[in-house]
């Protein structure tokens, strides 16, 4: 038999080394637990979920079932706690926080507009309106019952008023003006005489920007000499949309 050199020997063995070493790194599986580089893309459909360990979806980014495309972030129970754009009702993408009582027929808690593209939604925030000595009084000519200012912060304003007036009736005026811009007329009606007249004033803000400075006014008069006129305010807040009619016009911006 041949002499078969040493060093050859010694560099079979060695290859033989390295192809252990290979066979072993190539069956082993890279850990998935960290991304240190590049994206994720999650597209056609496609989402990610989050499950706790019995299998509730705490939380779920991507297209819903309802062929919605948002972020769903639930508590532990499964139960909503904070959406974007997961209402597939909905006809904008709305950010909403929900509250924990799951039985409850309303439960959002803070949610951007439904309809307007500007405004909160929730809470609403209450018109600052405030009585002045006039609240009653017997002049015939609009005098100013309550006054107040604020900024704007949800889509629509609403006033309720009853006012009760002597002989001949009176005369409700309410006035709103934009902080630079002209007053306008937002409700002016009449109201008998000897008994409390309940009216509503739905007010959508057209025109105004998110936080611009708003100016109420609420006037009246007694249509008779002598007669007196008393306004009480018995709300005023900002609320969301009720409805897509409620939408408040966009304001003209300069570029």
């Amino acid at each position: 038999m041949a002499a078969v050199p040493l060093d050859l020997l010694d560099r079979v063995r060695t290859l033989e080394r390295h192809i252990r070493v290979l066979a072993g790194r190539g069956q082993m599986r890279p850990a998935l637990t960290e991304i240190t580089t590049g994206d994720i893309a999650i597209g056609e459909g496609g989402r990610i979920r989050v499950k706790a360990p019995g299998g509730t979806t705490v939380f779920e980014a991507g297209q819903t079932p309802g062929d919605d495309w948002g972020v769903w972030l639930a508590r532990q129970d499964g139960s909503e706690a904070l959406t974007v754009g997961h209402d597939p009702s909905a006809t904008q993408q709305m950010v909403q926080l929900w509250s924990r009582d799951t039985a409850a027929p309303d439960r959002a808690l803070v949610m951007d507009d439904a309809h307007s593209d500007r405004f909160l939604g929730r809470p609403w925030i209450p018109l600052q309106l405030h009585p002045t000595a006039r609240q009653s009084t017997t002049q015939t000519t609009l005098d100013v019952a309550w006054a107040g200012a604020g900024p704007a912060i949800n889509a629509v304003a609403e006033i309720v008023l009853t006012t009760r007036a002597g002989t001949g009736g009176a005369q409700v005026k309410v006035t709103r003006r934009p902080q630079g811009g002209t007053p306008e007329v937002v409700a002016d009606y009449d109201v008998p005489a000897d008994v409390w007249t309940e009216h509503t004033i739905t007010a959508p803000m057209h025109g105004i920007e998110y936080m611009q400075r708003v100016e109420w006014t609420v006037e009246h008069r007694a249509k008779s000499g002598g007669a007196s006129v008393e306004t009480r305010l018995i709300r005023a807040t900002g609320r969301n949309t009720a409805t897509a009619d409620e939408t408040p016009t966009d304001p003209v911006r300069t570029p």
